[in-house]
C-alpha cells in the first residue's frame, strides 16, 4: 500500500487518526505535513504525540523552528518551518542533528527547506473538505509503506 485517503469529520477524528499512526511508527520516521494554514497540521502533531503517550500542551514551534519531546518510546521533533526564509537557516540551527535515524521527525511546511531535508517516509496532505478534513498519506520509502500497510489492518 503506497497511499491512504481518509475523510476526518472533526478535530477528534483527526486526533484519533494521528494517534493511530503513531502506534505504528518505528524510530527514525520522517513525516512531512502539508496543507494550507489552518488545515490541521499542528492538530495532527498533537494527536500523534498523544498516541505516543505525551500528556502536555502541544504548541506550534513557529518562532523556534523545532520543539523536542522526550517520550518513553523515544524522541519526537516537531518542526514548523513556515517562517524559514532560506533552507540554510535550518542548517545553521543544527538541523541535520535531528535526523539521526532514531528520532521521529514531524515537519510542517517542509517545502520551505527543500533540498536540505531527508526523504520523507510519509507525506501527509491535509485539506479542507466540507466541515472536516481530507487526509491523504503517501509513502515515500519502504519504511513508510510498512506503516501505511499496518494501518489497513
Amino acid at each position: 500500500m503506497t497511499s491512504i485517503s481518509l475523510f476526518l469529520a472533526d478535530e477528534n477524528a483527526q486526533l484519533s487518526f494521528a494517534a493511530r499512526i503513531a502506534q505504528h511508527c518505528p524510530p527514525g520516521l520522517v513525516i512531512f505535513l502539508q496543507g494550507n494554514l489552518g488545515a490541521g497540521k499542528t492538530t495532527f502533531v498533537r494527536g500523534f504525540l498523544q498516541g505516543m503517550g505525551y500528556q502536555g500542551v502541544v504548541k506550534s514551534p513557529t518562532y523556534t523552528l523545532v520543539e523536542p519531546y522526550e517520550l518513553p518510546r523515544g524522541r519526537v521533533y516537531h518542526f514548523d518551518l513556515y517562517r524559514l526564509a532560506d533552507p540554510d537557516e535550518l542548517e545553521y540551527a543544527g538541523g541535520r542533528d535531528y535526523f539521526d535515524g532514531e528520532s521521529i521527525c514531524l515537519l510542517e511546511w517542509p517545502e520551505k527547506a527543500a533540498g536540505f531535508l531527508p526523504e520523507a517516509d510519509i507525506i501527509c496532505q491535509l485539506d479542507y473538505e466540507d466541515a472536516g478534513r481530507r487526509a491523504v498519506l503517501q509513502a515515500g520509502t519502504e519504511k513508510g509503506r510498512a506503516v501505511l500497510a499496518s494501518l489497513s489492518h
